[in-house]
């Protein structure tokens, strides 16, 4: 019989990125193979590379049956075969019921049996959103994965504040060697080393290295050259945003690796299509490119309004890329959290007297014909009146907080500007408070949470976007109170879980403290929407239109809404 005609050959190639199948052959298998596979490039006619992954070698084999390639090393595919074969088998048999693992020898603690679950989950799709709710225990079973794997070397990325969060971590749970003597004098005990400074030198052996996002555009070479294994992000939503250096510095480490493991129960902020971006570092293009992503799941090229957020969880969690759990279907006795919105007085002749230079900016705007020029009048804008708010509803926050600290309640306080930290630690001075925000470096952040956490003051005065990753505020706190009001969900999700997590033994009370005028109310009703992504793509249950209190609309709608009501100010 003659030989079957094949339309070109296909091999298997890696470099520092990855492994990769090369197809050489007509222009049109080409075409067709740069419409199937995600990620796929080629410089040249007849020329096709795309990354080898497992998610996609069903794919390819499909392909080989329209277009027969030859196959340079037919031993090398058919072990690729095979690994593929038993990967959708597991698969399977995770999406049909619960499998659990104990971890390696040098895991320390114990798992929880539901953390004993995501350990084959994280072992067998390797690249994967560990999306637990806040805690859950993400950086628990991160370390279980990492001495159950046994892959060294292992690179955690952390932000900036949570380093000595691992730093605690690493050698409660793991069986680590106290100095840095290396792997080859550690007498079988893991060795950690922590990167410092933006300036590159030689880095010592290590089982585990931890390099905080902002060093890794700096560090990436290095790391490049030690051949990290494995890769944790810890709160990985910091990558949601694209054209970013650390984003391309953690893209390429990430691509270079054999296993990339993703930690954050808010890995989108705004608005759905950010999980693109995450998941892009996690598995490049296991979405498929961008402009195919906003064609297909959201509202159209460029758009990144996820149409159904539903559906579109459903099948991250069906292809493996993400592994959500919440705390009332794993943590039985974990009380519920309660939510109360508290309408408060607000200093209407300081809000006026605030947003005089606010109202100058929006009805200036609309006659500068520059768009970058009147877009950047009208934020300022918005930011100048969303700080009066904060400022003149102070005194009445005040008042609320003195009231909790006076009955002895431990109390964390969520505020967004410096101006209102400022006033909320002079007119709360008797109470001692304690502060964790941007203005502090990462060991004060530490010694504030500890001063809380060991009694050494019943106010912890928390900055809304820098809650994430803080543990051990659950000891003592029940009440969380939001002196300002953020227009991410996210946002407010992180800051009622630090007191809200595991350990936590008694029914947590979120307070909203709200006032009539500024941006409060346009942001209550803002959160609507974003909550319904935030949602719809983890897969969890909404809350009853009674306990939410948030409508679903647009938050540029309701932007917009803040500067009509300044314009039409006198």
């Amino acid at each position: 019989m003659p030989a079957a005609h094949t339309f070109g050959q296909l091999r298997k190639i890696s470099d520092n990125n990855g492994a990769y199948w090369l197809i050489e052959g007509d222009p049109q298998v080409a075409v067709m193979a740069k419409r199937l596979f995600p990620g796929a490039e080629g410089r040249g006619a007849g020329v096709a590379k795309f990354p080898a992954n497992r998610r996609a070698f069903g794919d390819l084999v499909w392909f080989l049956q329209r277009w027969p390639l030859h196959i340079e090393d037919e031993g090398t595919f058919e072990r690729d075969y095979q690994e593929a074969c038993e990967y959708a088998a597991r698969k399977e048999q995770l999406l049909a019921s619960p499998v659990t693992a104990l971890p390696g020898v040098q895991f320390m603690g114990k798992l929880k049996p539901f953390q004993q679950e995501s350990l084959p989950w994280m072992l067998t799709h390797r690249r994967t959103l560990l999306a637990d709710e806040m805690g859950l225990g993400k950086t628990v079973q991160a370390l279980a994965y990492l001495a159950t794997e046994q892959a060294w070397p292992a690179l955690v990325v952390p932000p900036p504040h949570l380093v000595m969060h691992w730093m605690d971590k690493i050698p409660a749970f793991l069986d680590t060697d106290g100095g840095d003597a290396g792997p080859l004098f550690s007498a079988g005990k893991i060795t950690v080393h922590v990167i410092r400074g933006t300036k590159p030198y030689p880095l010592p052996a290590a089982h585990i290295y931890v390099c905080h996002y902002l060093l890794l555009r700096a560090w990436r070479q290095a790391l490049l050259a030690v051949g990290i294994r494995r890769i944790i992000f810890d709160e990985i939503q910091e990558l949601r945003h694209s054209r970013t250096e650390k984003y391309s510095a953690a893209s390429e480490l990430a691509g270079a690796a054999d296993a990339v493991i993703g930690l954050s129960g808010t890995p989108i902020y705004n608005h759905g299509g950010e999980i693109w971006n995450v998941l892009n570092i996690i598995e490049y293009h296991c979405l498929g490119d961008w402009d195919s992503f906003t064609r297909e799941w959201c509202n159209g090229y460029g758009n990144d309004t996820v149409k159904d957020p539903v559906v579109l969880g459903a099948h991250l969690r069906r292809e493996g890329l993400i592994l959500r759990r919440r705390k009332e279907d794993v943590l039985q006795e974990l009380p519920a959290k309660r939510r109360v919105v508290e309408r408060l007085d607000s200093n209407e002749g300081l809000f006026n007297q605030l947003i005089q230079h606010a109202v100058a900016l929006a009805k200036g705007a609309v006659q500068l014909e520059d768009v970058l020029a009147r877009g950047r009048a009208e934020l300022e804008a918005l930011a100048e009146i969303r700080r009066a708010t904060g400022l003149a509803k102070v005194h009445s926050v005040v008042a609320f907080l003195k009231g909790l600290l006076e009955a002895g309640e431990p109390t964390l306080a969520f505020a967004h500007h410096h101006d209102v930290f400022d006033q909320l630690t002079s007119q709360l001075a008797e109470f001692k408070p304690v502060c964790i925000s941007g203005r502090q470096s990462a060991t004060e952040k530490w010694a504030s949470k500890e001063a809380f956490r060991t009694g050494q003051s019943d106010l912890c005065i928390v900055s809304l976007r820098s809650a994430t990753g803080i543990d051990g505020l659950q000891e003592r706190a029940r009440v969380v109170v939001f002196a300002e009001l953020d227009w991410s969900p996210a946002i407010h999700s992180q800051a009622e879980d630090r007191a809200h997590r595991d350990g936590q033994r008694d029914s947590v009370l979120c307070y909203y403290l709200v006032s009539d005028q500024g941006t409060d109310p346009e942001m209550q009703e803002a959160l609507g929407l974003k909550v319904s992504q935030f949602i719809g793509l983890m897969g969890d249950v909404p809350e009853s239109a009674e306990d939410q209190a948030l409508s679903a609309q647009a938050s540029t709608q309701h932007m917009k809404n803040v500067l009509a009501k300044l314009r039409a100010r006198a």
